[in-house]
């Protein structure tokens, strides 16, 4: 069976499906996106995912295509379509097919809605954590809302292209005052010399990640004290331990940045304990 999208109303094959050329996500990036973690065929953190989609709807002034118990169907008959368990699933809203012009256009047009879903092989990245991965480092070079999930993503690609000829899983963008703001696809974050989690301030520049909130809780309630400050890719590596986090990550441990190891080079306890408790807590709040 081939996999199931849906598009504007239609499920449809994924090899047939297809979006108008003056759609304004493809045009101008006028969109935004989530990606939702599948744990037995239910959506992880759903309403930090939905909570993030209508702010970053809101701040673009595009409305939401449907309400949220009706893109929860949506989301859900797309997984049963595709008859996924472990997996993914990406959601896309454009501003809708109008034509060119950067200006909003002048009548209302509806907002264009994408919906796929992807498996993950969850034994493969059980023993990618279980190895740990390296990170680069890259300059800071994205616009100043990163806080808006939008699919104008061309500098995180390129930081993503960095990292993989070098063998490297993820980059880390650097601003100019040298302090790791957060991954080209993930936040960044470091278990310090006193124990401490740190991660990066979301009055930064940085995505408001869905994850991130929740291990933040998942954290506290294990007793673990957590500080959203700042740190250097040098702090990093001198480091007991480093991870990353996301949706598709979940959360993974760095063992060396710039190829660098990162404590002894091997995943500390602590990023595998929050690994095993953060996805025992997605499961439980799955939908």
């Amino acid at each position: 069976m081939g996999r199931i999208a849906y598009v504007n109303g239609r499920y449809v094959h994924q090899a047939e499906a297809v979006v108008h050329i003056e759609d304004r996500g493809y045009q101008f990036a006028d969109a935004v996106y989530e990606v939702w973690a599948l744990f037995g065929g239910k959506l992880a953190d759903p309403e930090g995912h939905f909570a993030r989609l209508e702010r970053s709807l809101s701040e673009l002034r595009i409305p939401m295509p449907m309400t949220r118990a009706a893109l929860t169907t949506v989301l859900r008959e797309t997984v049963r379509r595709n008859r996924v368990r472990e997996g993914l699933v990406y959601l896309q809203v454009s501003r809708g097919v109008a034509p060119r012009d950067h200006a909003f256009p002048a009548a209302h047009v509806a907002p264009a809605v994408v919906v796929t879903v992807s498996r993950v092989d969850r034994d493969a990245t059980d023993a990618r954590a279980a190895k740990g991965v390296s990170v680069v480092t890259t300059p800071e070079n994205r616009w100043g809302r990163c806080d808006i999930k939008t699919v104008g993503l061309l500098p995180n690609a390129l930081a993503k292209q960095k990292a993989r000829e070098v063998g490297a899983v993820e980059a880390w963008f650097v601003d100019d005052l040298g302090l790791v703001t957060e991954g080209a696809s993930s936040n960044a974050w470091i278990v310090d010399g006193d124990g401490i989690l740190r991660t990066r301030d979301t009055n930064a520049n940085i995505l408001r990640g869905v994850t991130r909130l929740s291990l933040i809780d998942v954290a506290r309630e294990a007793g673990l004290k957590v500080e959203e400050r700042p740190f250097t890719p040098d702090e990093a590596r001198a480091a007991k331990e480093a991870f990353i986090t996301g949706a598709g990550s979940l959360v993974l441990p760095v063992v060396a940045v710039d190829g660098k190891p990162v404590g002894d080079g091997a995943p500390g306890p602590v990023a595998l304990k929050l690994r095993r408790l953060y996805i025992e807590r997605a499961k439980a709040s799955a939908i």
